[in-house]
């Protein structure tokens, strides 16, 4: 936990939870082990689906479509999320859930590599959501800014690491360090892109909130 636990329990105390569909997914994706985004992460999706309302979502790493079904339960009603998944065994998992919420018309799902299907899409995209392999956002993040509509919004989750990231790599264990060193890298071009406003939040596992900036036409 970066974030003291009893605040955090506190907080997610006071959440509302969701519909009786995403609570029962959820649970069933906890039992399973599988990741789903924690719930103050999801609280703060939802506030700021409310504040930027938008029209089309790219998500890269659906899981078992959890994340997907919440951009469009509290999301703009007409808003379109295309996501991408590689894991073979969640893709079917994914697809069912949309199929019970009734969104299959409203989510495209993608398999196979993130990057290859990042390189192949169009956009532009008002909102882009980040929960795919941590190691690979680095290598990810030039085609996503390429996707990202100017005044658009690029959420990344769980880019603290526990609190190892504030850690030397040599007090990582070994097959964690490559990820650390990517993550760094991936922060550090984050906040110094001239492209981004980026601000770094100590939230669940810790999240980016950036912001492209708006083109601005010289006289």
């Amino acid at each position: 936990m970066i974030v003291d636990e009893r605040i955090t329990a506190y907080i997610n105390s006071l959440d509302m939870g969701n519909t009786e569909l995403l609570n029962q997914i959820e649970e069933e994706a906890r039992r399973d082990c599988v990741p789903v985004i924690r719930r103050e992460m999801q609280s703060f999706l939802k506030s700021l689906l409310a504040v930027k309302q938008p029209r089309a979502i790219l998500e890269v790493g659906t899981a078992v479509g959890f994340s997907a079904l919440l951009m469009c339960e509290y999301g703009y009603p007409g808003a379109h999320v295309t996501t991408i998944e590689k894991y073979e065994k969640r893709i079917p998992v994914a697809r069912e859930n949309f199929r019970k919420a009734g969104r299959e018309d409203q989510i495209t799902l993608l398999e196979g590599e993130a990057l290859e299907h990042l390189k192949r899409l169009s956009g532009p995209f008002d909102f882009i959501f980040m929960d795919a392999a941590k190691g690979q956002y680095v290598h990810f993040l030039p085609e996503v800014l390429r996707l990202l509509a100017p005044g658009g919004l690029l959420v990344s989750d769980n880019v603290l690491q526990d609190g190892d990231l504030i850690e030397s790599r040599f007090a990582v264990e070994r097959r964690n360090r490559t990820i650390h060193s990517r993550m760094r890298e991936y922060l550090y071009e984050l906040k110094h892109n001239a492209q981004l406003v980026t601000s770094i939040l100590p939230l669940g596992d810790g999240v980016t909130l950036s912001v492209k900036r708006e083109l601005i036409e010289k006289d």
